[in-house]
């Protein structure tokens, strides 16, 4: 039987099974409150043919400034949403990321057998698990590693990226603001390529990586937000404290063991082992992915899916090049199996399954009783926000922490966390609130429920709400 090489069936099985993996566990897919708000702004831009410059959807924020630097993402969604409901939120969300798998692998055996390819791929995948979510960044991972790819084959072939990339970062801004992540990139890849070039050609390679990161950073602003995208990164990072508040931007926890550790206490016994050795350049890039992935747990998929095409080249000479695993080709009648089985699942699953996000961020019957109150200054839980925008409900504070800003965001968890209590009633002072919806462990309720002029409406094992009477005021 006719067979196909290996760099191309392997890559194609990894994508069909993740795929298909992924199309299993596609309730944990919806796991995320922001995947509600991401696809009423979808909804919202699809209605007006426009992009938001200012915040439609808060009443503490109204009409501020405001842009979303993932739109394309955002408009995709709504319309997979109105297509076919959750089932195609989930199904396109695990295309991309398998895709980008996929992908992942197909560059690695460019230069590594099948074997040791593999291995990175799934440690790859065990790193990105906690942040696989049906969210834009999850449609620009395929992006982001062809973006990658593209650089560091430049770097490996001691030439000038292709300007065939650009139209890479150019989507790649529309859909997720970590392509700034990509821009940042350039500049370690172009400094190996000067240390690389021989003394009388550096003032050309100078001149070329130059010219390329002017031109990337020309496609990065063909948005509708032109170079103001840009800076959405810089006001997030700018969180400085509140950062720690929100789940996904916390540094990793070694109190128990994790895919993270697992993979860095494996790699570190292996490089030991076989006495790996890396160019300075990229044993830099390594070690700052690290750096980010311990900082900030959501940046474990940068390190799975960036890291291993780094090292794939320097790794080649010391596991085995791809010519040692060339020799157990995947066969064509096997991987189109996988493909054909991955499609009919497709349909079989999402069937069967019935995706939805998970009740902890769908406080539906607490979002009908405030509707029913007819109040409007309402302070709501952090995680509810994105389900209210969704329901037409006006949150106190959502998933926009740029758009509310470090001081805002901190004073809210200090008055519904009652970390200092004067904060809380200052609060529902200044901002008259007249109706509340947190969930039951906040600390807030319980005071709430012995508060003169506050009575418990609703409740359930999601949320809880309190309306203010006359006596409160």
């Amino acid at each position: 039987m006719r067979a196909v090489p290996a760099s191309v069936a392997w890559p194609v099985a990894v994508a069909s099974l993740m795929y298909v993996m992924l199309l299993a566990l596609g309730g944990k897919l919806l796991n995320d409150a922001d995947t509600y708000w991401q696809i009423a702004l979808g909804d919202w831009m699809i209605a007006n043919r426009a992009v938001p410059h200012v915040d439609v959807y808060s009443w503490t924020m109204a009409g501020e400034p405001w842009i979303s630097s993932q739109w394309l993402a955002q408009v995709i969604f709504a319309a997979v949403y109105n297509a076919v409901g959750w089932s195609g939120v989930v199904a396109i969300s695990a295309l991309a990321i398998a895709s980008a798998f996929g992908l992942l692998a197909y560059h690695l055996m460019r230069h590594l057998a099948p074997m040791p390819a593999l291995v990175l791929t799934v440690a790859a995948f065990v790193l990105a698990a906690p942040h696989m979510l049906a969210r834009p960044h999850a449609l620009a991972l395929p992006v982001m590693v062809l973006w990658v790819a593209g650089l560091v084959r430049a770097a490996d072939e001691k030439r000038a990226p292709s300007f065939w990339l650009l139209p890479l970062i150019a989507l790649w801004a529309n859909l997720h603001g970590g392509f700034t992540f990509g821009l940042f990139l350039i500049a370690p890849v172009a400094l190996e390529a000067l240390i690389n070039a021989k003394a009388q050609e550096r003032m050309r390679v100078v001149l070329r990586w130059a010219l390329f990161g002017v031109a990337a950073l020309a496609a990065a602003c063909i948005t509708p937000y032109g170079p103001e995208s840009i800076l959405v990164t810089r006001r997030i990072l700018g969180l400085g404290p509140a950062l720690a508040l929100i789940g996904e931007w916390q540094p990793e926890n070694f109190a128990r063991l994790g895919g993270l550790e697992i993979c860095l206490l494996a790699a570190i016994g292996f490089l030991l082992y076989r006495r790996i050795t890396l160019p300075p350049v990229r044993i830099l890039v390594v070690l700052g992915l690290v750096h980010m992935a311990l900082s900030q747990s959501r940046s474990g998929e940068m390190l799975g899916l960036v890291a291993p095409l780094f090292l794939a080249a320097p790794l080649a000479p010391q596991l085995g090049g791809r010519a040692a695993g060339d020799a157990k080709p995947l066969y064509t009648a096997a991987a189109a199996a996988l493909v054909l089985f991955a499609a009919v699942m497709s349909v079989v699953l999402p069937l069967s399954l019935r995706y939805s996000p998970r009740a902890e961020v769908s406080p539906a019957g607490a979002a009908a009783a405030v509707k029913a109150s007819g109040r409007t200054h309402l302070l709501n839980s952090y995680d509810f926000g994105g389900y209210l925008i969704a329901q037409g409900v006006k949150p106190f504070i959502d998933g926009r922490t740029e758009l509310y800003g470090a001081d805002f965001f901190l004073r809210h968890d200090a008055a519904v966390n009652l970390k200092n209590v004067s904060v809380f009633y200052d609060l529902m002072r200044a901002r008259d609130i007249d109706v509340t919806l947190l969930a039951p462990s906040t600390p807030a309720v319980g005071l709430l429920d012995r508060m003169p002029g506050w009575t418990r409406v609703y409740a359930d094992d999601t949320a809880v709400v309190h309306v203010r009477t006359d006596a409160a005021r």
